[in-house]
Formats: structure tokens, C-alpha cells, sequence
């Protein structure tokens, strides 16, 4: 059996930060998320949270998740403290216990399951995970043989200047037989520099130590200000890039560019510089997303381009061209073949195939049929101050610029409404709708000298 814990009840005070430190966000997920995220394939029997700081806050944000037990840390004293409350908690269980940190979201899976097999392979009561650091200041060096078991853990400020030569450094994240822990747990001594209950000291209490050394050593970089956040958002976005060029996506500029790890690329995608996608993404094959585009929990079919523009839960079909300069509200639905141009916004609205809805105009709780052709300045004015309204437009109607559709308002196939018009009462099939007072000119008018 395994169970995983994960401690989340630091205050984070470096980050200057309102937020709880483990639910700051990480490209579209919290750090904790990412934590959990990546020892689900251990499909464990048990899963805790060590919360503390802002804890209701915490277990709020994760309960939609299910199955995670919340244990509270107060006052937070220390890894070794945070681990002792699970003493009640786990009472009777048999089997390991994987630690992890709330702040360290970039572990692969596959590095956690070769952690726990290892252990469970060596027998040992307890195996850590070490990373060799080019630059190991401040972190605690691992020694140990050639079998991989550990013979000690120094810190940095008690090396010698020998030891500090060695580069193998405690990752802080551990495997133990539970049930050993569980024996040297209140043992645990305030005796340092902090005050604190270390979980590092257990190791030295333990009959067999081993370790396991990750490959990357920039999958185990701690979060402790936003320095280290956006380094590892660098991190993350580069493995998310590279993993999709490896599928067939084209990035002209790639640094340029941001994702979210719920995005998915059919083939043959290209992405300009400076186009970013966050949320669940679905992008079918040949697209062209950017320059300069957002896209936010998007769904767009094959074929479909968007130029220096914002799409928004919004769904786009087949053979669509958005923009430049468009705005794809939530709840726009886009049909094939459709063409949505410059400064042109829809909201909450069904727009049928092969419509066009070129330049200058806002869409609002509109259904459109197939083949309307919407002129430039055309709105759906569809809010009488109190309550929104819709506007229907039948297959193969026209509007002619500058012209102001007044909802509740319904226009049936193949109508024309007159440029310039203001549309407040219904129109039937294959009307001309004319909304506008008549032109006057007079002759021979000129302003009076002076005005």
C-alpha cells in the first residue's frame, strides 16, 4: 500500500503574496495541483495534504479534486512537525509513505515511480531523492556508496571544505517504510539553529538509508519567491513546447510563446510569435494561431486561422479566418467557412456557415443562419437596461453598414436591411427593411459668415 503526503502549510512570506504560496499559479495550474498531479499514476491508496497557512483557503481550491485527506499543521514547525501529524492519522497503516513538497511542481511521474520502486526494490527504510547541483550552495550534501545507500546528510554550513566538493545534494522529498517512521517520529529534536522538527533528521535514525538521483536536476527547483516561480515557468513552457514540436506543431518563435499543459494541437498547427494559450485548448489540424493572439479555453476545428486576435470559450468550426483585431466573447459559436474580421466582437452568439461578419460590428445574443453577410458598423443592441435580449437573423440576409438591430428582434431568410437603419420591429422572409428618415438637401444653403 501507498500513501502520499504532501506538505502545503507554509505561508510562502517570500513570495509577497496574499495567495498561499502552493496556490500560486504555474502555467494554468496551481503548484500544488502540479504536486498531486504528478503521483497520480502511483494510483495511491491514501492521499493527504498537510495544510497550515490559510488552510480553508486551500482546502477549498483542492476539494473539487476528491479523495484528498486535509491535515492541519498549526502551529508550523518544520518538516519533521508537519510529518508528526500524521501519527493519528495513519495509525494501522502498513505500507509506504512518498513525501512531497507543495512547492516543488516539477517532478515527472515517471522520476516518482522510480523513486518508489527503488525503495520498494532496495528494502530500505527510507529512500530520498538527490540531484547533482553545478552550484550546490546552501543544500545539503548527500554522501553515500556506490550501491546507492546513504551514509549521512551534512548541511552546507557544517561541510568541510572537502565535503563541499561534493555535489550530490538532498532533494527533500522521501520514500519511507511507514511503519519505521512511524517509530522514530517523536524522536525528532528542536536542537538546531531554527528550532525546528526536521524530516531530515530521521534519515540518520533509520537502519537503511538509500537515494536515487534524478536525471533532470531542474525537475526538483523549489518555489520560494517569484524569481524561482518564473523560472520554472520557463521550465514547464519549454518541456510543453518541445514536446509539441515533437508532435507536429510549428513554433516560429517559441520563447515568444505560452502554454497551458491542458492544450491539444492536431497536425501541421503553426503558431506565431507572441500568441499564448491558456486553459483547455482544442486545435485541430492546419491551423494558424497569431501573431500576437490569445487563445483561452478555445475549441477550434481544422483549417481555421486567428490573426492578432482574442478567442475566448468560444467554439470555431472548420475553414474559419478571425481578425485581426476580433474579440471572441464566451459562448461564441463560429460555423464553417465563416469569416470574422478586423474590430469585430461576438458575445453569446451562433453565427451559421458561411456568414461574414467582416469589420466594425458587435454580436451580441444573435443567432445568425448560414450565409448572412453582416455589413461594416452593424450591432445587436441587445440590453434595454435592465435585461439582455436576442436577435435573430434568418439564412441569407444582409445588413447594410451602420445599421442597429434592436432586440427582441427577429429577421427572416434572405432580408435586406437598408444602410444606416434602425431595426426595432420584426421583418418577414425576403423583406427590405428600412429604419431611417428621408435625406433633404437644400439648395443653396451656406453657414452664416462667422459661425
Amino acid at each position: 500500500m501507498l500513501a502520499v503526503a504532501v506538505l502545503a502549510a507554509g505561508k510562502g512570506t517570500r513570495m509577497k503574496s496574499a495567495l498561499p504560496k502552493v496556490l500560486q499559479p504555474l502555467a494554468g495550474a496551481t503548484l500544488v495541483e502540479r504536486v498531486l498531479a504528478s503521483a497520480r499514476t502511483l494510483q495511491p491508496e491514501r492521499r493527504l495534504l498537510i495544510v497550515g497557512h490559510q488552510a480553508e483557503r486551500v482546502e477549498e481550491k483542492l476539494s473539487p479534486i476528491g479523495g484528498l485527506e486535509f491535515v492541519l499543521q498549526q502551529p508550523q514547525n518544520g518538516t519533521g512537525h508537519a510529518v508528526q501529524q500524521l501519527l493519528p492519522v495513519l495509525k494501522g497503516f502498513e505500507g509506504e509513505l512518498l513525501v512531497l513538497n507543495g512547492d516543488v511542481p516539477l517532478l515527472r511521474p515517471e522520476t516518482i515511480e522510480s523513486l518508489v520502486n527503488g525503495h520498494r526494490n532496495s528494502g530500505a527504510d527510507v529512500t530520498l531523492l538527490t540531484a547533482r547541483l553545478s552550484d550546490p550552495t546552501g543544500y545539503g550534501r548527500v554522501f553515500a556508496d556506490e550501491t546507492g545507500q546513504v551514509s549521512g546528510i551534512i548541511e552546507h554550513r557544517d561541510c568541510t571544505e572537502e565535503q563541499r566538493r561534493n555535489t550530490l545534494t538532498n532533494a527533500g522529498i522521501y520514500c519511507f517504510n511507514w511503519q519505521a517512521l512511524e517509530g522514530v517520529l517523536p524522536q525528532l529534536s528542536t536542537d538546531n539553529d531554527q528550532g525546528e522538527l526536521y524530516l531530515t533528521d530521521t534519515v540518520a535514525m533509520l537502519p537503511r538509508a538509500m537515494h536515487v538521483e534524478v536525471a533532470d536536476p531542474d525537475e526538483v527547483n523549489g518555489i520560494n519567491n517569484r524569481r524561482q516561480l518564473a523560472q520554472c515557468e520557463a521550465v514547464l513552457q519549454q518541456r510543453l513546447r518541445e514536446h509539441w514540436m515533437a508532435e507536429g506543431v510549428t513554433f516560429v518563435d517559441p520563447d515568444s510563446c505560452t502554454l497551458s499543459e491542458d492544450c491539444r494541437f492536431g497536425r501541421d498547427v503553426v503558431i506565431e510569435p507572441q500568441t499564448h494559450l491558456r486553459g483547455s485548448c482544442r486545435i485541430g489540424d492546419n491551423c494558424r494561431l497569431g501573431p500576437g493572439s490569445l487563445l483561452e479555453n478555445a475549441d477550434l476545428g481544422d483549417a481555421v486561422t486567428v490573426l492578432h486576435s482574442v478567442v475566448r470559450e468560444a467554439t470555431v468550426a472548420d475553414d474559419v479566418s478571425i481578425g485581426p483585431f476580433a474579440h471572441l466573447r464566451p459562448a461564441a459559436e463560429i460555423g464553417k467557412g465563416c469569416r470574422i474580421g478586423n474590430f469585430v466582437e461576438v458575445k453569446k452568439s451562433q453565427i451559421g456557415a458561411g456568414s461574414k461578419v467582416n469589420h466594425l460590428s458587435y454580436i451580441g445574443d444573435a443567432s445568425l443562419g448560414d450565409n448572412v453577410n453582416v455589413g461594416a458598423g452593424t450591432i445587436t443592441a441587445n440590453y434595454d437596461g435592465v435585461r439582455k435580449h436576442r436577435t435573430v437573423i434568418g439564412d441569407g440576409s444582409k445588413t447594410g453598414a451602420n445599421s442597429v438591430l434592436v432586440a427582441p428582434l427577429s429577421l427572416g431568410k434572405e432580408v435586406t436591411v437598408a444602410a444606416g437603419s434602425t431595426i426595432t420591429k420584426d421583418v418577414s422572409d425576403g423583406a427590405l427593411a428600412i429604419g431611417r428618415s428621408r435625406q433633404m438637401n437644400k439648395e443653396g444653403w451656406s453657414r452664416s459668415s462667422g459661425d
